[in-house]
């Protein structure tokens, strides 16, 4: 593990790369459904909290295994065992999800035991690796151990709160503290030796992957949803209307998210990677949580939930809109550059999305709402194809000067 040519051509994902990436659905899967539960209860706080302590956990561990791989990935039996590891970690993280959403739903003590045990199993795994990278890349052992000594701090603090039991306001100003602190380490890192030798175009490639993953999510809430008009109604223009407006909304977001150039400019301006990549944070999560809207709206149309039509299109909107909010922020701090057009896409997009909330409270469908929804991504989409692609090919031009 001496490090791999960060100018490598042809890089790309790895099967074994691709099979870790897969045991990510069941995490988002399970989050994703006890997000949705406590929302159709009208729980609102206990859902965003729980679901926010969820996503960081499953995607900051990733996100670690993921920049190491890029940079140390040789793919031999070492490697491929910590990244089995890592899998099971992923695993019990996904089994703790259901009591750790019940116990901050309850609002007493966060019972996190279950989470912290499969975070802690990925991240001894990580510090295993980057211990192996200190022995044999002698030209970046200090970033390695850094690496490995923060993080390994890290884990013994949130192994110590498990057993201190402390209230709920307490435990979400722990999770803060510490969260902060994990994402100082790869910035403290990294400043050694000239950081570590990452692929710009492989690490743009990862996080490509993962968006589609968490996109897996917003299908299985788009079938869901549909599933539940069937049964309600049968065939109607209302089963239409929601099968038509979740696979227009996963195929806008797609759509949307590889206008990014992002490969291209990380590859000439390698320290705007920490704000690419820490931005990814709301974006991953914003998707999962439009998934779990759709789930919401399923559960609104079986005459299930206990919140309104109205407050369950919210649970779709709101993610999206999110979404289109972080994306847009992490196109322009990533080309460092200001494009008012940009500003006219996002309102014009903003607007679709209050459409959908009006229409919805004025007595129109979920269904309805769902499919003004989709237009959101498709006002940026046609805005790019038709202009905004000129001018990204001239600030491209110009952030790779």
């Amino acid at each position: 593990m001496t490090g791999r040519d960060p100018e490598e051509s042809h890089r790309a994902a790895t099967p074994l790369e691709l099979l870790f990436d897969l045991a990510l659905v069941v995490a988002f899967s399970q989050a994703g459904t006890q997000m949705a539960h406590l929302l159709e209860i009208g729980h609102w706080a206990a859902a965003i909290g729980s679901f926010s302590f969820a996503v960081f956990a499953i995607c900051w561990a990733w996100i670690n295994y993921s920049w190491l791989a890029s940079a140390y990935n040789n793919d031999d039996v070492f490697f491929r065992i910590a990244t089995m590891v890592q899998m099971m970690g992923v695993l019990v993280l996904a089994l703790g999800l259901p009591q750790m959403f019940h116990s901050v739903d309850e609002g007493l003590h966060v019972d996190n035991s279950v989470v912290v045990a499969g975070y802690v199993v990925m991240r001894v795994s990580t510090i295993a690796l980057w211990l192996r990278v200190a022995r044999h890349d002698r030209q970046r052992r200090r970033s390695a151990m850094t690496y490995a000594g923060l993080t390994a701090i890290a884990q013994i603090a949130w192994i110590i709160q498990i057993f201190t039991y402390p209230s709920l306001a307490v435990s979400s100003g722990v999770f803060i503290t510490l969260a902060i602190f994990e994402m100082l380490i790869p910035m403290l890192a990294e400043r050694r030796e000239g950081g570590t030798p990452w692929h710009a175009f492989h690490i743009a490639e990862r996080y490509g992957l993962l968006v589609i993953i968490t996109l897996g999510e917003v299908v299985l809430g788009t079938i869901i949803a549909v599933s539940a008009v069937v049964e309600a109604q049968g065939w109607s223009v209302e089963a239409v209307l929601v099968a038509f407006g979740g696979t227009s909304l996963v195929f806008g977001l797609w759509w949307v998210y590889f206008m990014m150039p992002s490969g291209e400019v990380l590859a000439r301006h390698r320290d705007r990677a920490f704000t690419w990549g820490y931005g990814h944070l709301v974006i991953f999560g914003s998707i999962a949580a439009t998934g779990a809207g759709l789930h919401v709206a399923a559960m609104v149309i079986e005459h299930v939930a206990h919140i309104d039509s109205t407050a369950a299109i919210l649970t779709v909107v709101i993610p999206v809109a999110v979404f289109t909010t972080a994306l847009f922020t992490s196109y322009s701090l990533l080309l460092r550059q200001f494009d008012p057009f940009h500003l006219l896409l996002y309102v014009g997009a903003m607007l679709a999305l209050a459409a959908s909330a009006i229409a919805v409270a004025a007595g129109a469908t979920v269904g309805v709402g769902i499919a003004i929804a989709a237009c959101a991504p498709l006002v940026v989409i046609v805005g790019y194809e038709t202009v905004g692609h000129r001018h990204q090919s001239a600030a491209l031009e110009r952030a790779l000067e």
